[in-house]
């Protein structure tokens, strides 16, 4: 009877121990303006208390611990305006309203030349299928599931020289389309696109501008895409680790040239993932003018 006292109380210790209040999570690199993600503290970890929760608005904003210290992860999309804004919060048990500031940020300016003109000048049924396609990728987006393990410390999918970062305010034969939402990655068709951490198969579809698509949900909000894939080799539901391959580069939906255009959304919004990537991970080189989303 003793011995399974000791069992009991050592397995009770262990799992205190491996629970997320006691996890070490690497945040991501803050920048308050729009496209980027505020770092907001929201106190100390304490043991047997229950983990803060934070919203934006109405959508849940992913909350984790950092050297004892809990903080809200909070994306923020292009179109935020600078100036003041409120998270909600409650932490043990308590509701307030915490501000936090947004800075102006002028993104730099891409122009693109697509010879298929059908992908800048949508007839009226791709126009139609793109809008629905659209509510569907909006739905995705806001997507939430409550887990203890999300990794927000990502790694880039594939290995290549930057065609295109975040923010760039995009002309498509010289007019002028929305923001670029992701960072396009100019690698050759049929190269080997993994996993940025572990998670699980959202979606998967082909759509008219994003091509070939895998959706990653990592929980709690955080979200990769990867679009303009030649082949999927996953499927909704699946569970995936980090680095496990989900198919290989492509050019399909819209694109001037083989490349992989690899977004993160964090509650809802579109943020800059190499605000999630290592500092000595991140891509360099010059900007290519060709593959574009």
């Amino acid at each position: 009877m003793a011995d399974n006292m000791v069992r009991v109380r050592s397995c009770f210790i262990a799992i205190i121990f491996a629970s997320p209040l006691f996890a070490h999570a690497s945040l991501p690199r803050s920048a308050n303006v729009p496209g980027g993600v505020a770092i907001v503290p929201l106190g100390s970890v304490a043991a047997g208390a229950k983990p803060p929760r934070a919203w934006l608005g109405k959508q849940p904003v992913l909350v984790i611990s950092n050297d004892r210290l809990w903080y809200a992860v909070v994306g923020l999309s292009l179109d935020m305006p600078s100036g003041s804004h409120s998270l909600r919060t409650e932490v043990h048990g308590e509701s307030k309203m915490l501000q936090f500031e947004i800075s102006p940020k002028t993104y730099p300016e891409q122009h693109i030349t697509i010879e298929d003109k059908g992908k800048v000048q949508l007839s009226a049924a791709d126009a139609a299928r793109v809008r629905r396609e659209i509510a569907v990728i909006k739905r995705l987006k806001r997507h939430w599931r409550a887990v203890q393990d999300t990794d927000p410390a990502l790694a880039l999918p594939t290995e290549g020289r930057p065609a295109g970062r975040f923010g760039l305010r995009r002309y498509f034969n010289g007019e002028p389309r929305l923001p670029h939402s992701g960072l396009d990655v100019a690698v050759p068709i049929g190269t080997l696109v993994t996993s940025s951490s572990r998670g699980r198969v959202l979606a998967t579809d082909d759509f008219f501008f994003n091509g070939k698509t895998v959706f990653l949900d990592h929980g709690n909000g955080l979200l990769t895409m990867y679009c303009h894939l030649e082949r999927i080799d996953v499927k909704t539901g699946d569970t995936v680790s980090k680095g496990q391959p989900l198919g290989l580069s492509g050019t399909t939906g819209r694109s001037t040239g083989p490349h992989l255009h690899w977004s993160v959304v964090l509650n809802g919004a579109m943020v800059d993932p190499e605000l999630f990537i290592p500092e000595n991970r991140l891509l360099t080189g010059t900007i290519a003018d060709s593959p574009a989303q």
